[in-house]
């Protein structure tokens, strides 16, 4: 069969999914997570349809897409909460993006968080910084590559922890936590930090819980998700929900009790995750698009990625531009947080 064609995900055949294992792993910009198939799966299996446009040319396929449509417009496969996007092909292969569109019966493919891809640079709006961490060799190989403000709250991270055991009890990490309870705790933190900053709540729509505990029970270095707790005495300091393919972490559902926010849990468990990297198989922790301060501070460097929609109606490209500059204006306005926590607090009151 020669062309474009789409399935869903669970109608794939063994060799369609060969050959996405073999196009990502000949690719090292496909080396995250999100591109592995099992990501996929767990989606698809939560009842959120995913499609995957297969590209096969002479028996050959070239490319697969994975998607979700949302009436008129696909997304990429996790959307909104895929931290990275792109069609699985090996380096150099040609993607006519607009050719996807008919495939699965969209008219605009939107994506939030695509790698650099040359093909896709006439639906590129805004491009933004991903930060990571290069972990390999572990603390003493982080320490090493990171920036002074880096070392600095590595350092303090450590005069921390000595604190907490000394006011809360003894320090106990847990890389890889299986338990299901506190996995649900975190959901549970992560939905309260939502309502505390107005922020919109991940976990409110159905079949994302549901998702990250499917995640939870996948099992393995090839791909799987992992729970890292950090507890002082008996009470849970930090924890985080992310997950991993071989020597990939993703930093994805970073949690910590407001209470003991005096001891900067956050990169008191982010230490401990540095530290036990090279016991894992891991060399290089992403931390996800965002200019937050700790992700600035901590990182060691950073990929990009790119914002967009991939449409045939000029009009609409050029009205999608005209919105996204208007709103990158007022993020670097003085105006600009008192106006967001101002939207912030209205998006509260009209979900209460």
């Amino acid at each position: 069969m020669t062309g474009l064609r789409t399935t869903t995900f669970d109608a794939l055949t063994s060799r369609e999914l060969d050959s996405w294992h073999a196009l990502r792993a000949a690719n090292p910009a496909l080396d995250s997570p999100y591109f592995h198939p099992g990501f996929a799966a767990a989606v698809h299996g939560t009842g959120r349809r995913v499609l995957v446009a297969v590209d096969e040319e002479f028996g050959e396929i070239r490319s697969l897409t994975a998607v979700h449509r949302d009436g008129a417009v696909a997304r990429p496969v996790g959307w909104p909460a895929a931290d990275f996007q792109a069609p699985i092909r090996a380096p150099g292969t040609v993607f006519a993006p607009l050719t996807l569109l008919s495939s699965v019966g969209a008219r605009e493919f939107a994506f939030d968080h695509l790698v650099e891809d040359p093909d896709f640079e006439p639906w590129v709006d805004t491009r933004r910084p991903s930060p990571f961490l290069d972990v390999t060799g572990g603390l003493t190989g982080y320490l090493g590559r990171a920036s002074r403000s880096g070392k600095d709250n590595m350092g303090q991270a450590r005069r921390r922890a000595a604190r907490a055991e000394r006011e809360l009890g003894p320090l106990r990490f847990e890389v890889d936590n299986r338990d299901p309870a506190l996995l649900d705790s975190v959901i549970d933190l992560k939905r309260a930090q939502y309502r505390s900053t107005g922020a919109r709540d991940y976990f409110g729509t159905a079949g994302r819980a549901e998702l990250l505990h499917g995640l939870h029970g996948v099992r393995g270095s090839a791909f799987g998700g992992i729970l890292s707790t950090l507890h002082a005495g008996p009470r849970l300091l930090a924890a985080h929900f992310g997950l991993r393919a071989d020597g990939v972490l993703h930093w994805w559902f970073p949690v910590y009790e407001p209470e003991f926010g005096r001891l900067s849990p956050g990169w008191l468990l982010l230490r401990e995750l540095v530290t036990a990297a090279p016991a894992l198989g891991i060399a290089r922790i992403d931390l996800g698009r965002g200019e937050d301060e700790y992700k600035r501070r901590a990182m060691t460097g950073h990929s990009t990625v790119s914002q967009g929609a991939v449409s045939s109606d000029a009009i609409s490209r050029a009205l999608r531009r005209a919105r996204n500059s208007a709103v990158a204006a007022a993020k670097s306005s003085p105006l600009g947080p008192p106006l967001r926590a101002l939207a912030h607090r209205v998006r509260a009151v009209r979900r209460g």
